[in-house]
């Protein structure tokens, strides 16, 4: 009997030292390096859209490799090449508890392209012409042209509710009065510039959340960050830089890395116009020619260029090598393309055969502000250019001036001749990166919008636009396979080098679905157990 009883208590006390684990486990505190700047989630800014997804639920979702999967629509199919027909969830209720309505999808996606703002989803539904309630759960939208992309670019933005956003401010949605989403999380408190917190919707259709309260901490230092994760004042952080990988792997088995192949890749633009500003010949003075205009040329940049050792030692394993714009596992991949090879001794060949057996002088623009390893990148590569005779000049600036004297620097026009940044598609499609990097600059038709080398090729912008107006999946696959071999092997366009890798610290004890996009969830974060 005594030793009954012994075993009782033993229970009873490992029931009570267990319940301040069971309660702290019901918390999820984040580590974020970037702040949100709003609550609204029609207005575009990368940040704020890893936390709004929490509450306000898209009409389509995408996967971690990005792809689209059912949201709050369940299915949809284009009735003809201009219609296309959504079913609603009939289940999707906002957090007053009101349904989920067609009204409410026609509401928000009206709004998503009126409101204003320096950054929205207009340019991602510019083709719908005009939606319609076909029904309490059908929504009919139609476009102003073929876009079997549609589905796609609907997964940007999250759904409102019609009554509680009509006329609705800023403040009213970064204060909560208009924060009504259906998503497994409710909008609590945001403290601009240090956190925000969202509290479990427990009626969530698909259940509860291990999770009662999420708390996004903004800490952009990266070394504060992490810090914060080892002493455990977080339990997650993201945007684990390369050079503090070992820290988080290395806490006597307290904490764990994850890290995913990212869609963000490092581009290399060259300059295609006849004249360009920043290429000199042996001599210092400027050429009458542009060679960055030659195929050869731009082969014998591409073939100068170790990626691995890029990846591994300048980026210290947070890069992967790209020959594409899309990494594998991703929409729009073509196995077939690698990168190219690091070979310094086809390079010098290619020059002589295009004109340059003595090379010539070049400056190479790139950022220093926007991922770590930029500016270690940049000089890696100005030194393999130099290695094969062109004589290169490093000039990494913040990315306010970058983009400025990028895009406009020149009398409106793109400055540099060399420059490197980084593009990813926030609907996880090749066709934005095809329409913005490469496409001929076309700013009446959005097209080109960021083709800092003006490059052209008639074929190229045909199957572009081919690709995005076709249905058949298997076709545009085909279609994009062959943009990618203009783009990548027949005319090197632009020349990638490498794809971001997204990296994740995590407490023990939690397992985490890591995305390609870098987004933190907390709904891929799960206890262990």
């Amino acid at each position: 009997m005594l030793s009954s009883f012994r075993r009782l208590c033993a229970a009873g006390i490992a029931v009570t030292l267990s319940l301040p684990a069971l309660a702290s486990a019901q918390e999820l505190r984040i580590g974020m390096k970037a702040a949100i700047d709003s609550a609204d989630p029609h207005l575009l800014f990368t940040p704020s859209r890893d936390v709004q997804l929490h509450v306000w639920e898209p009409l389509v979702v995408q996967d971690a490799q990005v792809k689209p999967t059912p949201g709050l629509a369940l299915s949809w199919r284009p009735l003809d090449d201009t219609t296309w027909e959504f079913t609603l969830r009939e289940d999707a209720r906002f957090h007053d508890g009101s349904p989920l309505t067609a009204e409410d999808v026609v509401f928000s996606i009206r709004r998503a392209q009126t409101i204003e703002g320096v950054r929205t989803y207009r340019a991602y539904i510019r083709d719908i012409a005009s939606v319609e309630a076909a029904g309490p759960h059908k929504v009919l939208i139609h476009t102003s042209a073929p876009s079997p992309l549609l589905p796609n670019n609907l997964s940007t933005f999250g759904i409102v509710s019609a009554r509680a956003a009509q006329g609705a401010t800023a403040e009213d949605f970064n204060g909560g009065r208009a924060a009504i989403g259906t998503g497994p999380y409710r909008w609590g408190h945001w403290t601009p510039g240090q956190d925000v917190t969202l509290e479990r919707n427990d009626d969530y259709r698909a259940g509860k959340q291990p999770w009662s309260r999420v708390t996004f901490r903004f800490l952009g230092n990266d070394s504060a960050r992490v810090a914060a994760l080892l002493s455990g004042d977080v339990d997650v952080v993201d945007a684990v830089p390369a050079g503090l990988y070992d820290r988080v792997r290395n806490n006597d088995g307290k904490t764990k890395l994850e890290t995913a192949t990212s869609l963000f890749a490092l581009n290399l633009t060259l300059d295609t116009r006849a004249q360009t500003n920043f290429v000199t010949g042996a001599d210092g003075k400027p050429l009458a020619e542009n060679p960055l205009a030659k195929r050869e040329v731009r082969q014998a940049l591409s073939h100068a260029i170790n990626r691995t050792a890029i990846a591994e030692r300048a980026m210290e394993g947070g890069a992967v090598p790209a020959g594409q714009y899309m990494p594998p596992g991703f929409l729009g991949h073509v196995p077939g393309v690698q990168p190219a090879s690091y070979d310094p001794a086809l390079s010098r060949r290619l020059l002589s055969q295009a004109g340059y057996p003595q090379g010539f002088g070049l400056t190479l623009h790139c950022l220093n502000d926007r991922f770590y390893g930029d500016s270690k990148t940049c000089q890696a590569m100005g030194q393999m250019f130099t290695a094969i005779g062109i004589r290169t000049t490093v000039d990494a600036m913040p990315s306010a001036i970058f983009f400025r004297r990028a895009l406009t620097g020149a009398n409106g026009q793109p400055e540099f001749s060399a420059s490197m940044s980084i593009f990813g598609s926030a609907a996880g499609l090749p066709d934005n990166a095809f329409t913005s990097l490469v496409q001929s600059y076309d700013p009446a038709r959005g097209r080109g919008t960021s083709n800092l080398g003006r490059y052209s090729n008639p074929e190229l912008d045909a199957l572009i636009d081919k690709a995005a107006a076709t249905f058949d999946p298997a076709e545009r696959q085909a279609v994009l396979e062959r943009a990618t071999r203009i783009v990548f092997e027949q005319d090197l366009a632009t020349i990638p080098v490498f794809y971001l890798k997204g990296a994740w610290g995590l407490r023990q004890g939690l397992a985490m679905e890591p995305r390609g996009d870098q987004y933190t969830l907390a709904t891929s974060i799960r206890p262990a157990n």
